[in-house]
């Protein structure tokens, strides 16, 4: 390894969205969204000056909207099974297609991604997106399947709860039933799937609540859930060829990694069975799994063949905590010890877009007060670190934008802007023209840090040594606000 992995992760439709003026609630042409080409070759160039090596472009398999595109053959969705105007990036309406939304010519869609791809290569970097292999959008159907390919479903024996060679599971002889919340909402709507196909978060209900993925359905992998989670494996079940096809299809377009959604609900055997498949015939390509069970971390990396795991329920939970006064820094020893020989596959962050942002109320209140915890979160081990785009200049996600509330979070799931982020951007120049003195600072900050952990040996590939053994005495160094390593 010739340098530390450092992903800039972008929620691409929010990304080069210039719109200041916005309603809550308000669709696409009202609020705006940002475009593939958005992403230019100045912006990528300005992304790599701060030591990224990897984009994690979010949101760009094409998932489930309210307002498509029917005169281009992409029929409007159902309001009843979408959260929010612009969807959810992980409810898939096509696994071979991308968000139409990103594209200014809809009819070469496909192209324009292509060509972001090549853009990201020339400048340096490499190109991770999401795989979503747990559930899918209620309303799937893909337009541009290649020959041969058929749809998820499409030859299920629906009258089986379960059978191996289904996709999904479902409820025979009952018809799905959304939550009330849902209907008094839009009360001239409705939405007919019978038999109910079982939710995506493993609700075998014909009647998911409004707090379930009631608008996703859960991908059957051969398990037996209902039946002492009975496996099915021998022959291969059809969901694995499936997506295989899917990864080795993304994979053939130049992608170069993989963040996989909520990897341990699908059966570590696929992964160990598929990921061997794709790196076969693509040996450089990376997959990092989204997973909270540590329990589960080993089996994840050494027989389901991931190269690296979030560190969400370790390090950036104790970190946060730290931060947040709640815990002290010497705890940070235990988040190390705990992992043993996983630590080099961990990945470290502090923002993602699941997570609230750092300058935000409901998080530190500051962009500043944690740094020290990100340079923690950078240089503790030799895995990747992570920064999501507008953390640098310290966005807040302040506001309401609609289906997501006031929650410190940037929102995934309505057309909305990141105005912090948008004052480096300075109408497409990405200049910081009009950032904050204070903004430049914080900025520069992330660079000489994400340069540094990219370009010195000792934290990309050196050896760790924790100190706070030797420092318990409290009146030499302050133990809760103080923790001391070295990395050589």
């Amino acid at each position: 390894m010739d340098s530390k992995i450092v992903i800039y992760q972008i929620f691409t439709r929010l990304f080069g969205n210039k719109k200041t003026q916005l309603k809550i609630n308000g669709n696409r042409n009202e609020n705006g969204v940002g475009k593939f080409y958005d992403i230019s070759n100045k912006a990528l160039k300005e992304i790599k000056k701060l030591g990224i090596t990897h984009i994690w472009y979010t949101g760009i398999i094409e998932h489930a909207i309210v307002e498509a595109y029917p005169e281009n053959g992409m029929p409007n969705g159902n309001p009843l099974v979408i959260k929010g105007k612009a969807g959810s990036p992980y409810a898939i309406k096509d696994y071979y297609d991308v968000n139409p939304d990103l594209a200014v010519n809809i009819s070469k869609r496909i192209q324009e991604f292509e060509d972001l791809i090549e853009r990201t290569h020339k400048s340096g970097m490499k190109v991770i997106i999401d795989f979503v292999p747990n559930h899918l959008a209620r309303e799937y159907y893909s337009d541009v399947k290649p020959k041969g390919i058929k749809d998820f479903g499409e030859n299920d024996d629906k009258t089986k709860a379960f059978d191996p060679n289904n996709n999904f599971y479902y409820i025979p002889e009952h018809e799905l039933e959304l939550p009330e919340e849902l209907k008094n909402k839009f009360p001239n709507l409705n939405y007919i799937e019978f038999p109910a196909k079982v939710t995506g978060n493993d609700q075998f209900t014909s009647s998911p609540s409004i707090n379930d993925w009631y608008e996703t359905v859960k991908l059957n992998y051969g398990i037996d859930i209902l039946n002492n989670n009975m496996k099915h494996f021998t022959p291969i079940p059809d969901t694995w060829k499936k997506m295989e096809h899917i990864l080795l299809y993304w994979a053939g377009k130049g992608v170069d990694g993989f963040r996989c959604d909520m990897a341990e609900m699908v059966p570590v055997e696929f992964w160990n069975w598929v990921i061997y498949q794709v790196k076969s015939k693509y040996k450089n390509i990376i997959f990092i799994a989204e997973i909270y069970n540590p329990g589960e971390y080993s089996n994840y990396v050494h027989f389901g063949n991931f190269d690296y795991l979030y560190d969400k329920m370790g390090l950036y939970d104790t970190l946060r905590a730290i931060v947040q006064n709640e815990k002290s820094a010497g705890e940070i020893t235990g988040c190390w010890q705990n992992l043993r020989d996983l630590n080099k596959h961990m990945l470290r962050f502090l923002e993602n877009h699941d997570e609230q942002r750092i300058a935000s109320d409901h998080f530190a209140g500051d962009p500043w007060k944690a740094l020290p915890a990100m340079v923690v979160s950078a240089t503790l081990n030799t895995g990747p670190v992570m920064i999501y785009f507008g953390q640098e200049v310290g966005e807040p996600a302040l506001g309401e934008p609609g289906f997501s509330g006031n929650d410190g979070r940037t929102s995934i799931f309505d057309y909305w802007n990141v105005p912090e982020l948008q004052k480096w951007m300075n109408g497409g120049k990405f200049d910081d023209g009009l950032l904050s003195d204070e903004q430049r600072d914080l900025r520069n900050y992330y660079k000489r840090l994400l340069n540094l952990v990219n370009k010195n040996e000792a934290i990309f590939q050196g050896k760790f040594y924790d100190i706070m053994w030797y420092n318990q005495d409290d009146s030499k160094l302050n133990i809760n606000k103080i923790y001391a390593y070295l990395r050589y």
